[in-house]
C-alpha cells in the first residue's frame, strides 16, 4: 500500500462517528450517575418518611397517585396493554409495584437507610443470579458466584454488628429489604421473559398499581396525611412520586442504550455506599466499621456478578 493510498484512507475515516460513540458513552455514563444519586437519595427519603407523621400506606399513596397521575396520558397514547396479556400485567404490578414498596417502607421503620443499601439493593444482584440459575437454567460463572458469596458475606457483617450495638429490631427491618428484594428478583427474571418494555411498566408500575391502591388506601388503611406537616408530604410526594419510578426508570434505559449494560451495572453498584454517606450527611447514622467493611466487599461483589472481563 503506497503512502497516498493511506493518507486517503486516514482522510476517509469517520471521525464523526468516533465522536458520537465517544458522546454517546458519556452520556449514558451521566445518566447512570444521576440514578445512582436518585436510588441513594430514595434511601434517605424513604427513611425520612418512615420516622414521619405518616404511615407507610400514606407514603405508598403519594409515591403511586402522583406516578399514576403523570404516566396515564402517556401510557393511553401508547396503548402497551395490547403487547401483553392482563394478568401478566397484574402480576408485574405485584412483584414490583404496592406490596414490594411496602415491605422497603416498612424495612425502613426498622433499619437505617445504609442496611436499605445493602440488603435490598446490594443483595439484589446476587439473587436475581440464584433465581436464572434455577429458573432459567443459566449457569453463572466462577466470578460471579465468588461475587455472591461476597454479597452475602457483606450483608451479615452488617447485620452482626448491629446486632451486636444493642439494635434488636433491625434484623426484622433486613428481613424485610431481603423480601421485598426478592419479590423484585422475581419481577425482573420475569421482565426479560415476557420481553417487558417500558410503556408496560409504566402500565404496570405507574397506572394499575396507583388505580389499585389509591381507592384501598382511602377506605381502608390507617392515614396520617392530615397530620403531617405540607413540607413533608411535598418531600414524599416530589420524590416518590417522580423520580424512582419515572425518571428513574427513563435514565436507566438512557444508561444501558448509551453506555452498555455492563458499564451501567457497574456504576450502580456504588448506591449501597453512597447511601450510607448520605444516611451519615443528612440522617446522622452512625456505622461501624464492619458495617462499613461489609458495605464494601458487597460493592465488590456486586462488580463481580455484574461486569464481564471484557467491559473495560
Amino acid at each position: 500500500m503506497t503512502s497516498d493510498t493511506k493518507s486517503l484512507k486516514l482522510s476517509n475515516t469517520p471521525l464523526s462517528d468516533t465522536s458520537k460513540t465517544t458522546q454517546d458513552f458519556f452520556i449514558g455514563l451521566s445518566a447512570a450517575i444521576v440514578v445512582v444519586f436518585i436510588w441513594s437519595g430514595w434511601l434517605v427519603i424513604s427513611k425520612i418518611g418512615a420516622e414521619s407523621k405518616l404511615t407507610i400506606y400514606d407514603i405508598a399513596a403519594l409515591r403511586y397517585g402522583i406516578s399514576a397521575i403523570i404516566a396515564f396520558p402517556i401510557v393511553l397514547y401508547l396503548k402497551p396493554w395490547k403487547d401483553i396479556l392482563i394478568h401478566r400485567i397484574i402480576v408485574l404490578a405485584v412483584l414490583a409495584g404496592i406490596p414490594y414498596v411496602l415491605l422497603a417502607y416498612a424495612g425502613f421503620t426498622y433499619a437505617p437507610a445504609s442496611h436499605g443499601g445493602v440488603f435490598l439493593n446490594g443483595a439484589l444482584p446476587a439473587m436475581t443470579l440464584a433465581l436464572a440459575w434455577i429458573w432459567l437454567k443459566e449457569r453463572p460463572r466462577l466470578q460471579q458466584i465468588t461475587g455472591a458469596v461476597l454479597i452475602i458475606i457483606g450483608a451479615l457483617m452488617a447485620a452482626i454488628e448491629a446486632s451486636e450495638a444493642a439494635a434488636y429490631e433491625v434484623w426484622i427491618g433486613d428481613l424485610l429489604f431481603l423480601t421485598a428484594g426478592l419479590s423484585f428478583s422475581v419481577y425482573l427474571i420475569l421482565n426479560r421473559l415476557w420481553n417487558v418494555t417500558i410503556p408496560l411498566v409504566l402500565l404496570s408500575l405507574s397506572v394499575v398499581s396507583g388505580f389499585l391502591y389509591i381507592p384501598i388506601w382511602y377506605i381502608f388503611l390507617p392515614s396520617a396525611l392530615v397530620e403531617t406537616t405540607h413540607s413533608q408530604i411535598l418531600l414524599q410526594a416530589a420524590y416518590q412520586g417522580l423520580l424512582p419510578n419515572l425518571v428513574g426508570l427513563g435514565l436507566i434505559s438512557i444508561a444501558v442504550r448509551r453506555a452498555g449494560a455492563s458499564a451501567t451495572a457497574a456504576i450502580m453498584s456504588a448506591v449501597p455506599g453512597l447511601g450510607a454517606v448520605l444516611g451519615i450527611v443528612l440522617l446522622g447514622e452512625i456505622l461501624g466499621p464492619m458495617t462499613w467493611m461489609g458495605i464494601c466487599i458487597v460493592t465488590l461483589g456486586i462488580l463481580l456478578i455484574t461486569i464481564r472481563r471484557h467491559t473495560f
